[in-house]
């Protein structure tokens, strides 16, 4: 048995599959802490974990942010350590803005991570968003660690960095500009790394100094997402593996409320619409509008409200359209028609699981490059990026992709069959495989 310590920041998406994941591990034999946001600490205890706290709470900061009328939230993008990711910046400073909020986010992160860890951890399993801080903690205790990104991180010719907007570069280019993400990540640690190798004893050195260590070194990197999405670069080192996904955690006994069965028992299967952390406060415009496009489509829907607050009380009464809060996705998604939302890097793998046709509408960071894996694989219509869902075609354009998604037989076949391989896929098995190696080789502490 051996004392593990998880470490996860930021939104929904980039902690829930970590719950899942420990469950397994607690279920193999070991002790297993979740760090991460106060948010999500019923959703840690439920899953059978211990919960220990991390700052820098972004649910907080959105509704902060909410309150002063700023539309941005800051939030984990679960992919390279970039922490802040508002809806869209605003006015020529966005940029500079949002480099700010990330490194101030990292900032109070570090000093949360090194509480966390006790005396007695034995291993540290770091999320993308953890990782750049967590190598500094394990190299002042001596705790084994082993890094588990949900989305592609080191630089390839396969693809660009998914912050990019999924847009190929080239071979040449898309590896210079893996390159250049990784230097303005070191750039936003800069600040906590120092303060936390003092408070830690260390002696100082760079954000890319320690990366350069851990990749000189070949650690093992398990990637939490499926080939069936993304397959594994050529030109990765040996030691970068996907594994496929591990997925949020729900009790097994677990049913929808009546409220959704009575819902679905009366009419053909909906559509649901959710946009998860993205566009606070556009809950009224964006349930409008979504409205009036399953109307012309001649769709039902469920609508997740999320940090948007997408509610059915924002049109005009309506028997078709029912409003829900948090519903475990691995429940609610195989009985819909189809599934539409932001294409964060979980709901993109869970609407593939459930074998149904995805409407993506990316908002920002890795979303444009999940929505472009959708379509390509014929799961999914043509994006609709959600800047561009606004205007007097708004609706026009959505209703024509809810149509295309739930008429079209060849793309229902193309979401069954991707399903059924990421159904063959046990990405929590390898971890724990993982797990067992660096344990029987690097005898950490009891």
């Amino acid at each position: 048995m051996t004392k593990i310590l998880i470490t996860a920041a930021g939104s929904y998406g980039d902690v829930a599959p970590y719950t899942g994941l420990g469950a397994r591990l607690r279920t193999a034999g070991h002790e297993v802490a979740l760090a991460t946001h106060d948010s999500y600490a019923a959703l840690v205890r439920a899953a059978g974990l211990e919960f220990r706290r991390l700052p820098a709470d972004p649910r907080t900061r959105h509704a902060a942010t909410a309150d002063t009328g700023d539309t941005g939230d800051t939030q984990g993008s679960g992919n390279t350590g970039d922490t802040a990711q508002p809806d869209r910046p605003s006015g020529p400073g966005g940029n500079r803005d949002l480099m700010r909020q990330a490194a101030a986010f990292i900032k109070e992160l570090g000093g949360g991570l090194a509480d966390a860890a006790r005396e007695d951890t034995g291993l540290l399993l770091l999320s993308a968003t953890t990782a750049p801080l967590g190598h500094h903690l394990a190299e002042a205790r001596g705790i084994p660690f082993l890094d588990l990104p949900l989305v592609p991180g080191a630089p390839t010719g396969d693809f660009a960095p998914v912050v990019s907007g999924g847009r190929s570069l080239g071979r040449w280019g898309n590896r210079a500009a893996g390159r250049l993400s990784l230097r303005i990540i070191d750039r936003l640690h800069a600040d906590a790394a120092r303060e936390l190798r003092a408070r830690l004893g260390l002696p100082p050195a760079t954000p890319r100094t320690v990366r350069r260590r851990v990749e000189v070194a070949g650690r093992p990197v398990l990637h939490g997402f499926s080939e069936v999405l993304v397959p594994r670069p050529t030109d990765w080192r040996p030691g970068l593996d996907v594994v496929g996904n591990w997925w949020p955690w729900h009790a097994p006994d677990a049913q929808l409320p009546p409220v959704v069965e009575d819902f679905l028992a009366a009419g053909p299967p909906p559509v649901f619409i959710g946009f998860g952390s993205m566009a606070g406060g556009e809950g009224e415009r964006l349930s409008t509008l979504v409205a009036a496009a399953l109307r012309r489509a001649r769709a039902r829907g469920i609508l997740q409200s999320g940090w948007a607050g997408l509610s059915a009380g924002h049109t005009s009464a309506d028997a078709d359209l029912l409003t829900i809060g948090e519903v475990p996705h691995a429940l609610l998604f195989p009985r819909m028609a189809a599934v539409v939302h932001h294409c964060g890097a979980g709901t993109a793998a869970a609407g593939v699981r459930a074998g149904v046709p995805t409407v993506p509408i990316p908002v920002t960071a890795d979303q444009p490059f999940w929505a472009a894996r959708l379509a390509s694989l014929g799961v999914a219509t043509a994006p609709i990026p959600f800047k561009e869902l606004s205007g007097d075609r708004a609706v026009a354009r959505l209703s024509q992709a809810l149509t295309q998604a739930t008429a079209a037989p060849a793309r229902r076949d193309h979401a069954r069959t991707a399903a059924h391989r990421l159904a063959t896929e046990d990405g929590a098995a390898e971890v724990l495989k993982a797990v067992a190696h660096l344990t029987e080789t690097e005898h950490p502490a009891n």
